[in-house]
């Protein structure tokens, strides 16, 4: 599936739309990177149905997705009275940034994908982002309903 026909998805799981589940994922992400040093982290975004991260790795991708998956699929089932039951999708989408002048563009796509399906008005209003700039704690427009 495309990252656009990710991010209109309308069908499947959207566990990600929970606010307590976003902020596991949230905080995996910024844990990932300041405690475990796994990575740095220039730009991420939980959507409702996908996250999408841009990393400068410092360990393997696969060892960066288990450490992810295993914590967050965890946390997220505990959350949702699940047991024994998959999280998240087996497979992941790894693109490498070979070029300087393309991490920009591909910063403002990650941050840029709520607007796009009308989550909310800019980048930085969407609280499960790097782009967030707000004080609250949610943002006002999260729907309750993920292909994790």
């Amino acid at each position: 599936m495309e990252d656009r026909e990710w991010d209109r998805a309308a069908t499947g799981p959207r566990w990600l739309s929970d606010p307590r589940i976003a902020g596991v994922v949230a905080d995996a992400l910024k844990y990932g990177e300041s405690s475990l040093k796994l990575y740095t982290l220039h730009a991420w975004v939980i959507m409702c149905n996908h996250v999408h991260i841009l990393t400068d790795p410092a360990a393997p991708i696969a060892r960066i997705t288990r450490s992810l998956k295993t914590y967050t699929s965890r946390q997220a089932n505990a959350i949702l009275g699940r047991t024994g039951q998959p999280f998240w999708a087996e497979e992941s989408y790894d693109r490498w940034i070979r070029a300087e002048r393309d991490l920009q563009r591909i910063v403002q796509y990650i941050e840029s994908n709520p607007v796009s399906v009308d989550l909310c008005e800019r980048p930085e209003d969407w609280v499960w982002s790097s782009a967030w700039t707000g004080q609250e704690a949610c943002p006002t427009k999260i729907e309750s309903e993920v292909t994790p």
